[in-house]
């Protein structure tokens, strides 16, 4: 008896273990996220492989089959419907993308647009349904978030703004940050941190009303220190501040806060040639004799290889980018973070738990790409 009771549960050891892996599979089908739930299954297995009795693998296995039949249902999401969308920077890029892709679902968009007559704008208007309204809509003139808010709020009326979406950012200028001038600091932390403040600040009543979201597209130069990013990476990084402080103080009316890290994804912000050119001409002229002697004119203008080379490196399938959206937007369990896109969540680990030293050295290679040095470092190698 005895025996046939072991040869049932082996048996059923067994069984359990291919269901196991046959979720995890199925997961991967569907192109879902798997990386932790495979090191959990592994050193499930493992475990229960250091333990004798068939009853204990048999319910650790069991734990195992639960765990991953829990977090890979199919969730639920919320009804669209008189759910309605503000989004920031519609002109291209992810902006672009997200207000087609949540008027295709059903939703009541409302897309800001840095210029309601640029061709991103006009494609949209040409394009969308009639649930969706491009807005004129720069985040640094406070007369036009007025007219926006108002407007919105008349179209709105008792259900509110279900979302806002600040997507709207610049990038300036790779290079150094000696060498970056003042005003693309300022214009950094105007269009990424100031601007969403302000958007985010003259339409919390409305989301208040809704218990609604903030969602606010970050950087990982926000939370890794990349070389070349010093003024775009601390506009950011004061953006993740202060979306964590409002996180904890509205989540007494029912407000999520929300924050989006993408990885390299291939968008406008890298601006046009044109662009970089008057940027590099900005910095040319701005120097001081001293530190221009130090750099060198080779130098800055290789700063243009490197955006070439990321906007190159970067993904142009925004997939991943808009399902993490549409889940913070209609999830009834949205995360905190999303971290959509390669090494989005890869250089945060990095940084954290890697010794100062050892991470500097990889980021420097990753992100100070090129043979060209500045000049006075040539002189000293030779």
């Amino acid at each position: 008896m005895e025996e046939i009771v072991e040869g049932s549960l082996d048996f059923l050891y067994d069984l359990l273990v291919v269901i196991c892996v046959g979720q995890l599979l199925l997961r991967v089908a569907q192109g879902r996220p798997v990386r932790w739930l495979v090191l959990l299954v592994v050193s499930g297995v493992m475990l229960s492989c250091l333990v004798h009795s068939s009853v204990l693998k048999v319910g650790l296995v069991s734990v195992l089959c639960s765990v991953i039949y829990y977090v890979g249902r199919e969730e639920v999401m919320l009804p669209t419907l008189d759910k309605a969308v503000l989004i920031t920077g519609c002109d291209s890029g992810f902006g672009h993308d997200l207000a087609r892709f949540l008027d295709s679902a059903g939703m009541r968009v409302f897309a800001g647009v840095l210029d309601e007559l640029s061709p991103g704008a006009l494609k949209l208007k040409k394009a969308a349904s009639p649930n969706l309204t491009v807005l004129q809509l720069d985040i640094t003139n406070s007369s036009q978030i007025t007219q926006a808010h108002q407007y919105i709020k008349s179209q709105t009326g008792k259900a509110g703004l279900w979302a806002l979406v600040n997507n709207a950012g610049v990038l300036g200028y790779v290079c150094d940050g000696e060498i970056l001038p003042i005003k693309m600091y300022k214009k950094c932390l105007d269009v990424n941190f100031i601007g969403s403040v302000e958007i985010t600040q003259v339409f919390l009543p409305l989301i208040r009303q809704s218990k609604g979201r903030i969602i606010s597209v970050s950087s990982l130069g926000g939370e890794v220190p990349l070389p070349g990013f010093a003024g775009y990476g601390a506009s950011k990084a004061a953006m993740i501040v202060y979306n964590g402080t409002i996180r904890q103080e509205l989540s007494r009316w029912g407000v999520r806060v929300i924050i989006i890290q993408p990885g390299a994804f291939k968008t406008n912000i890298f601006g046009s040639r044109e662009q970089w050119n008057c940027a590099q001409e900005d910095i040319l002229s701005g120097l001081s004799q001293e530190v221009m002697t130090s750099y060198g004119e080779e130098y800055i203008c290789s700063m243009q290889q490197r955006l070439v080379n990321m906007s190159s490196a970067s993904s142009s399938d925004t997939g991943l980018f808009l399902e993490d959206l549409k889940h913070a937007i209609l999830s009834p369990r949205p995360k905190h973070f999303y971290y959509p896109g390669a090494a989005a969540w890869a250089l945060p680990l990095l940084y954290r738990h890697c010794p100062t030293s050892l991470s500097d050295r990889i980021l420097t290679r990753i992100f100070m790409t090129g043979d060209t040095q500045p000049a006075e470092l040539r002189v000293l190698e030779l």
